[in-house]
């Protein structure tokens, strides 16, 4: 991707370059769901100022999505005013939209539509000459790395790649302002590194605007400034060097080779002196609750640890502020209502030169590898490495071309029914019935899996309980914010307590926070016995394996703990600091510059 070639056409500026680009002034915003008024922001004033990239962060139902959409002039604010580019959005929307650019989560690709007529259609929305078309277009794929693609259908293309394109559509009219909602959900960290090249040229050669919104907090690092939002309300608005250095003196790195990495992290969220433990290699990262020193007494540790002082980063703000605040399940275990300890680490799932073909098309090519009783597995790679085909086959929802696969002890090529009675699944996107309530759809699931009457009922009260799910239950699926409908997802894929959990991309667009209380879960259910196999593109949840295989064209790249991969990138050097973003990127790299696979 040559961003050096790629110079977008300049526009013609009235205003003053100076000023905002963006004012909001005590501006509140509300919606009735279910006969009850919901107020999404209240009382929010803030400038953004020109020519930098803006963070705008919060916690799932924070009200990003909906300021985005007010700055478009999608929405109006119920009191209050929202200025676009000196424009006032209420009474000109229509302007405001000729002169912005805007993404949203679910960008309107056409995906029987090549990439190229894709292009055509949004030129056409946005009023692009005809004859200005073809310089612009290849500017724009330059940039984004998609000069040899005009031909294929967007449908066809990797989820990085659409992500791009999506991007190139709302570019092909230079706009002032760019609005990104979230753009880098659910795409593998090389097409993230991209996707940011690409923000940062627009802003350095066009001396464009950018506010973003994203579930990644290393990303709020990447911005110049940042909008921390809560409950519809500004919390601050700094640089986010000034953020981390509010919890300066709190942030630790805690090391005790006698526990695993686990088990380290579940006394630690027990330590009234803990207000946050994320596993981190074989370490825990810790946010302490105040500025004293935390040492190895004060701690439920056993002896032989090591407590070490870390720099703080923005999540470890975050997570300080927000915990706290927010209506979550410290510590949510998840018992099995009748499961006992399936223990014994015997090999529950077995994969032996696995082949998918699509016609000619070779998707995965002789893959292998075992997971044992309990074990926590990553399948991790880039967008269209094979992943989501082998796990797909994994489950029993895709047929197998050739090779031998077991789950449960069952061959799914010969009992791929019989061996989804075993397995609890929970997708990517929210695949549950939206117009049936929480209840109706644990019944239906609890049915479908097979369970009638009393059992029904009791795993029904306990699904309720466990996740928190009893004041939503008359709530439409569709209704439910983010995080529940993450919660009721893994509550149908537990009903029937499955031997095995298949979880694809599970946090996927999910905050901080609530990533941390499924973890925490997920961990219970492995400690229980539970085999998980996980996808990911959160490579610090990749920590949380204890074995994972990283892909790439279809074929198995590497195999092995977390921290064995970061030692690959180091050469193995002792107190390496790689972390498994470095690991995943440079295996990447390493295998495209050679095109070589073990």
């Amino acid at each position: 991707m040559d961003l050096q070639q790629a110079t977008l056409p300049s526009w013609s500026a009235n205003t003053d370059p100076l000023a905002p680009v963006l004012t909001l002034d005590r501006v509140d915003k509300g919606f009735v769901v279910e006969k009850k008024r919901i107020a999404a922001l209240s009382g929010v004033s803030c400038a953004i100022q020109p020519g930098r990239v803006t963070g705008l962060i919060g916690p799932d139902a924070a009200g990003k999505t909906t300021l985005m959409r007010l700055c478009a002039g999608l929405l109006l604010p119920d009191r209050g005013t929202v200025q676009v580019l000196g424009i006032d959005v209420a009474r000109n929307p229509l302007e405001v939209q000729a002169q912005i650019g805007y993404m949203p989560q679910r960008f309107g690709l056409y995906e029987d539509l090549s990439v190229r007529e894709n292009l055509d259609l949004y030129a056409d929305l946005q009023g692009v000459p005809i004859n200005k078309r073809n310089e612009r277009y290849q500017q724009l794929l330059a940039m984004a790395g998609l000069e040899g693609f005009q031909r294929r259908l967007a449908g066809r293309l990797s989820g990085g790649m659409k992500q791009k394109l999506g991007l190139v559509c709302a570019l092909v009219q230079p706009p002032r302002l760019l609005l990104l909602d979230e753009p880098t959900v659910g795409v593998d960290p090389v097409s993230r590194r991209e996707l940011w090249q690409i923000v940062y040229h627009l802003v350095k050669a066009e001396s464009m605007s950018v506010l973003l919104s994203t579930a990644y907090l290393d990303e709020a690092e990447r911005c110049a400034e940042v909008v921390l939002i809560h409950g519809g309300r500004i919390l601050g608005h700094d640089d986010p060097k000034n953020f981390s250095r509010q919890v300066a003196g709190r942030t630790w790195l805690i090391r005790a080779p006698m526990l695993a990495k686990r088990a380290l992290q579940r006394e630690l969220s027990r330590d009234p002196a803990v207000l946050d433990a994320l596993v981190l290699g074989t370490s825990v990262r810790v946010v302490s609750r105040d500025r004293n020193p935390l040492t190895l007494a004060a701690l439920s540790v056993p002896a032989g640890a090591e407590v070490l002082p870390v720099t703080p980063r923005f999540e470890d703000y975050f997570v300080a502020t927000l915990k706290d605040q927010t209506a979550g399940r410290e510590n949510s275990r998840i018992a099995l209502a009748t499961l006992t300890n399936r223990g014994g680490g015997e090999e529950v799932i077995t994969v032996d030169h696995l082949v998918r073909r699509f016609g000619t098309f070779c998707a995965v090519d002789q893959v292998s590898f075992r997971v044992r009783s309990g074990e926590i597995f990553g399948l991790l790679g880039a967008n269209g490495a094979g992943k989501t085909t082998t796990f797909r086959m994994l489950c029993g929802l895709l047929p197998i071309t050739s090779g031998t696969c077991t789950v449960a002890g069952l061959n799914l090529r010969t009992a791929a029914a019989a061996a989804r009675g075993h397995i609890g699944y929970m997708a990517q996107k929210f695949s549950l019935y939206g117009n049936l309530t929480v209840r109706q759809n644990l019944r239906f699931f609890s049915s479908a899996y097979g369970l009638h009457g009393q059992r029904r009922r009791r795993q029904i009260d306990w699904a309720l309980a466990t996740f928190d799910l009893a004041p939503y239950a008359d709530t439409e699926g569709q209704d439910l914010p983010l995080g529940f409908k993450q919660r009721l997802a893994l509550a149908v894929a537990l009903m029937h307590e499955p031997e095995v959990l298949f979880l694809d991309e599970p946090t996927s667009g999910v905050d901080p926070l609530a990533r941390r209380d499924f973890w925490t879960q997920i961990n219970s259910l492995a400690d229980q016995g539970v085999t998980v196999l996980v996808t990911t593109h959160f490579m610090e949840e990749a920590e949380y394996c204890d074995r994972l295989v990283i892909m790439a064209d279809g074929r198995v790249l590497a195999e092995g703990t977390p921290e064995e991969m970061k030692n690959q990138k180091n050469g193995g050097a002792p107190g390496s600091e790689a972390t498994m973003e470095d690991a995943f990127i440079s295996l990447l790299q390493d295998h495209q510059s050679t095109g070589t696979l073990p």
